[in-house]
């Protein structure tokens, strides 16, 4: 399959591409610097001019863009609604837009996150954008015409960035990276639609 990977130079994305490669798969490298086509998913025009020069695609995959940390009491519309202008409004417009482009029988694959299921403090607007892409996942699997899929993959912290991160959500259990990078070439290559894949620490 040629497979188009968003944010394929990030923390997810390098291993998964090398993966994927691996496997057979072609890989056409995506993100705000890509080295095979630019994007900046708040944006529909540069989502739409990156379809159009990417080509044939089979499988799209996006693996950018995070929640930002907030403080509840602080939260205003405004807030929320910047904090969802990636990783929520981007990875729709993936699919809205991305569906005129994608081969028939072709998969969209998003990424959401732990904190639509476990409420964790400071992610009030994490927690609201998985919810509603998970929602939005459900429903575009009915929707989606020419036999395309849709799923999703929700981790927690990568066990890679643990050192970083882990200190901002203490007792949080680490998804080690090969199981995270299965979950994303289960949906690619499999043939669910309408999945959450939950890879949670244990």
């Amino acid at each position: 399959m040629r497979i188009l990977v968003i944010g394929a130079s990030g923390t997810i994305g390098r291993p998964l591409c090398d993966v994927l490669a691996q496997r057979g798969h072609e890989i056409v490298a995506a993100g705000r610097k890509g080295r095979d086509v630019s994007v900046d998913i708040r944006s529909a025009e540069s989502i739409e001019a990156m379809f159009r020069s990417a080509g044939p695609i089979d499988a799209c995959i996006c693996v950018a863009e995070s929640g930002a940390l907030d403080k509840f009491e602080e939260l205003t519309e405004t807030v929320l609604l910047e904090n969802m202008r990636g990783k929520f409004f981007g990875q729709v417009n993936l699919v809205l837009i991305g569906q005129r482009y994608l081969s028939d029988g072709g998969s969209f694959t998003l990424s959401s996150g732990i904190f639509s299921d476990e409420a964790w403090p400071g992610v009030t607007g994490g927690a609201v954008i998985s919810g509603a892409l998970h929602s939005f996942v459900l429903s575009a699997a009915i929707e989606l015409k020419r036999s395309m899929r849709i799923n999703a993959v929700s981790p927690t912290m990568v066990a890679d960035s643990f050192a970083d991160y882990g200190h901002l959500f203490p007792g949080m259990a680490p998804v080690a990276m090969d199981d995270l990078v299965g979950a994303y070439v289960a949906s690619v290559e499999g043939g669910g639609t309408g999945e959450i894949y939950r890879m949670y620490g244990r």
